[in-house]
């Protein structure tokens, strides 16, 4: 019988690199994956570029796990590659690649009902009163502000039309996040969600509803940004209105891509590369990716109570059950010995996603790189909170007080002034 073995991280040397999705358009080759008829259960490590290459447990412990890896696939206990699954980190990959490219040639997508950006521009200016893609941005700006002070306090540092555009995105995510979350929540439907996507069509047409529209329909006429990640993210709204369990990780990570990762991909157009850094954009992009995982699982385990309040539960069904752990055990919210041993897992797994972002943070434009830091080390804190609150995030909220958020400033633009990760490693 096949075994399924998922792994989150591994090497991505050129070593161990053998096969390359952005040559044969992400089709899934092993050729230097060994054919045995008799062998020990053998593990796969797999890059971002689907490559792959049989490797023993004590083999891979001594590798240098340098990135992150988003690929699941099935191989028989011989070694064989048996039955080739198409998982949620692959299908997800396959946006980070598109993403990559369109930032690559700096051109927006092509789309059958958006004009060119010059025509969409002539028709947001003439939809606009005299001034009022001015006041729309500071609107955008107003809302971070007052929502996410830590991470706009940081926008600060980016150029004007960076941050404005950073606004202008929060907002968007901000609003589409508040149809299923906010106070209208209970009366949101399907159509509504139709209708917010059509809404979404227009604005990317240069045809806004409304101010803070009119600001995100002018940021993508500025930078190549895609419709894709914002259409995934009304897909997790959809999925919140119709899902409230997640058979496992591989459902799971789907999820989070859906309504955090995706961010990630909405963002790094603006934020810009480093023009000095040796990094390539779809590792970047993975990294963006990363850190909206990272943040959405750190959501998750934060939130283990209140979402099991609204009968929801959003930690894999499989995991639980291999830690003896059921529905009815979230419910009961007793901390116990099963329960401090599983979250142990989950926070080790959110933390995985944490260090993989961290090397792209590097690769990022010098003045777009602290309100992401400052975003990553007080997010990634909120799991050390978790912890000593003994995993008890049943009654009990993890977060990160004023003094610890005042401390982690300095710290995180410490942290953005560094040479970017690809070249430190080229210096050596």
């Amino acid at each position: 019988m096949a075994a399924a073995v998922t792994l989150l991280r591994a090497a991505s040397s050129p070593a161990l690199a053998c096969g390359d999705a952005g040559r044969d358009g992400g089709s899934f080759h092993c050729p230097r994956l060994p054919s045995r008829k008799t062998a020990p259960c053998r593990k796969i490590l797999c890059s971002l570029k689907y490559g792959c290459l049989g490797v023993d447990p004590a083999e891979a412990a001594g590798r240098n796990a340098a990135s992150p890896v988003y690929s699941s696939l099935t191989v028989s206990p011989a070694g064989d590659a048996a039955v080739v699954t198409s998982s949620s980190e692959q299908k997800v990959y396959h946006v980070v690649l598109k993403q990559a490219a369109l930032l690559r040639r700096q051109l927006r997508p092509a789309t059958t009902t958006a004009p060119p950006p010059a025509t969409a521009r002539e028709q947001l200016a003439k939809a606009m009163p005299r001034g009022g893609l001015k006041e729309a941005y500071a609107r955008c700006g107003e809302i971070c502000e007052e929502y996410a002070k830590t991470f706009y306090l940081g926008t600060l540092l980016m150029t004007e039309e960076r941050r404005r555009a950073i606004w202008a995105i929060y907002v968007w995510c901000r609003r589409t996040d508040e149809l299923v979350d906010g106070p209208n929540a209970s009366h949101i439907t399907p159509q509504a969600l139709d209708r917010w996507e059509k809404r979404l069509e227009d604005l990317f047409a240069g045809r806004p509803y409304d101010m803070l529209d009119a600001a995100l329909s002018d940021t993508i006429t500025k930078f190549p940004i895609d419709i894709q990640p914002f259409k995934d993210m009304i897909d997790g709204m959809r999925t919140d209105l119709k899902k409230a369990r997640y058979k496992n990780f591989d459902e799971l990570y789907m999820y989070c891509y859906y309504v955090a990762g995706t961010v990630g991909l909405m963002s790094v157009p603006v934020m810009g590369i480093d023009p000095e850094s040796k990094a390539t954009a779809e590792s970047v992009y993975g990294a963006a990716l990363a850190l909206g995982l990272a943040n959405q699982l750190t959501n998750i385990l934060r939130d283990v109570g209140e979402d099991a309040s609204r009968g929801r539960i959003y930690l894999p069904q499989d995991e639980l059950a291999e830690a003896g752990l059921s529905d009815e055990d979230i419910f009961k919210g007793v901390v116990t010995d099963k329960w401090r041993k599983f979250m142990k897992r989950q926070i080790k797994r959110a933390r995985t996603f944490f260090e993989e972002a961290e090397r792209g943070v590097t690769e990022l434009r010098k003045e777009s790189r602290w309100p992401v830091w400052a975003s990553l080390l007080l997010y990634r804190q909120i799991l050390d909170e978790i912890e000593a609150n003994d995993y008890n995030n049943f009654t009990k909220r993890a977060y990160v007080g004023k003094a610890k958020k005042v401390l982690a400033l300095p710290v995180a633009y410490g942290r953005s002034l560094l040479l970017p990760y690809s070249l430190r490693n080229s210096q050596k």
